[in-house]
């Protein structure tokens, strides 16, 4: 009895101790550091997509704008640079990751001001040639903002991170998806585009003043021939992922290529339905950043708890499977009557998938990097979940115009049982593969 006490008593310490982690300084950043995120995106992708199904553009065009993401997708060709290459002047006070993510929020702050002035109407290349823009200095936030996270907290509190990380990234979802479209609906679309771009300034403010993670002060990078820095930041950390996982580094790296297909292939196309069924955006706008919101801080929430309680097979188990079935929500709606209840019900339901499942994908990526290369490592992960999902997403509209929106929602939620095959063959880090198989751990101690 007694040792049962304690046993309860250590499991409520712990749990004590996982939530209150969540009010820990850093992961204040994190939160802020995840709204900054969370707005250059929505705006690029589904607040787009709106506009330009309202501008009259057709539904292949509008999805082949999902190709303005390969940015993200791309990110690790350039992340090397954030790594290895000082910001002049304000790397001296505010640390390399800090001064890279505020040069990227200055860029994304004035490629929102230049699509407020363009025309979808007028001139889509123009709109197509500042998405791309806008994307590639997005992208290059995120690189910072992921290397900051991984520094700044152990493998043990990255459940945690990415919970916030998350959770400030649905709220600028929600500032992104019914401020903005409010803006829009009283105001104009490029009102809409401004205003956003006065709220970044939010994640400005938060890399200027952030804590500094690197170790010790700031000193110039030596000089060293090309040849050199190249094998140093470019070879060398995709030389130290694949001699820690060998052959098993493939089968990773192909598991996170598909992990967001169902997610990436339908979401560019939601807004048009959207559009088609009739809804206004002040409904769009409510149901998606209002009980949608709160959809997803659940699901986030629930990925935190399944990453610290589960073995990581199963956790990524629940996320491919989650995401993947949830999509054929949106097959009913599309059949359905034009109701404020449905589209909450389709929402809400796929909104928890997508948050449980991103937290859940974000912790396994932070496990399998090395702290010498973090920003290279974590980008090549991070490219390689979106790169496929961006390509078929550029597809999007034409396979709605060919299939319907019923069969197009079907087709992607099968497209995600490649991935729930791969878990089984699947490597994690030191970490993880222990917490998995306890049983042969304590065999093989001495």
């Amino acid at each position: 009895m007694t040792e049962n006490m304690r046993a309860e008593k250590g499991e409520k310490k712990n749990l004590l101790k996982s939530l209150t982690s969540y009010l820990r300084a850093r992961s204040i950043v994190m939160l802020l550091l995840g709204f900054s995120a969370g707005l250059p995106f929505y705006m690029i992708y589904q607040n787009l997509s709106l506009w330009l199904a309202e501008a009259g553009v057709d539904k292949g065009e509008i999805g082949l704008f999902a190709w303005t993401g390969f940015a993200f997708s791309f990110k690790f060709l350039w992340a090397p640079a954030v790594d290895r290459v000082p910001i002049p002047f304000l790397e001296k006070f505010v640390g390399r990751r800090r001064a890279w993510m505020a040069a990227a929020q200055i860029g994304i702050m004035l490629a929102l001001i230049a699509m407020s002035a363009a025309d979808p109407a007028g001139n889509l290349l123009v709109i197509a040639a500042i998405a791309v823009v806008l994307a590639f200095v997005a992208a290059t936030q995120d690189i910072a903002i992921d290397a900051w996270r991984i520094e700044a907290a152990t493998d043990e509190e990255q459940g945690v991170m990415a919970a916030m990380y998350q959770y400030g990234y649905r709220v600028a979802i929600m500032v992104a998806g019914a401020g903005a479209l409010i803006v829009a609906d009283n105001i104009n679309w490029p009102a809409a585009y401004q205003f956003m771009a006065l709220l970044m300034g939010v994640g400005l403010l938060t890399a200027l003043f952030a804590p500094k993670v690197e170790v010790g002060e700031y000193t110039p990078p030596p000089r060293a021939p090309l040849a050199e820095t190249m094998s140093k930041s470019v070879i060398g950390p995709f030389k130290d992922f694949f001699s820690r996982y060998g052959m098993h580094a493939l089968v990773i790296l192909l598991f996170i290529a598909l992990f967001r297909v169902p997610d990436f292939l339908m979401g560019y196309m939601t807004g048009p339905l959207y559009i088609d069924l009739g809804y206004d955006k002040t409904t769009i706008g409510a149901v998606r950043s209002g009980i949608g919101l709160f959809a997803t801080l659940f699901g986030v929430f629930l990925g935190g708890i399944i990453v610290a309680r589960m073995d990581y097979r199963w956790s990524l188990m629940f996320g491919v499977l989650s995401q993947s079935l949830t999509n054929l929500i949106y097959s009913w709606l599309a059949l359905s009557d034009a109701t404020t209840g449905g589209l909450a019900f389709a929402v809400v339901v796929d909104n928890i998938a997508y948050g449980a499942a991103g937290t859940i994908l974000i912790a396994y990526m932070s496990s399998l990097t090395n702290t010498a290369f973090t920003a290279t490592q974590y980008a090549l992960f991070s490219s390689f979940y979106a790169l496929p999902g961006k390509f078929v997403g550029g597809f999007s509209g034409f396979m709605v115009e060919a299939f319907g929106f019923a069969w197009f929602f079907a087709i992607t939620a099968i497209i995600g049982l490649p991935a729930a095959l791969l878990i089984f063959w699947l490597k994690g880090s030191d970490q993880y593969d222990q917490s998995a198989k306890p049983d042969e751990t304590a065999v093989s101690s001495p």
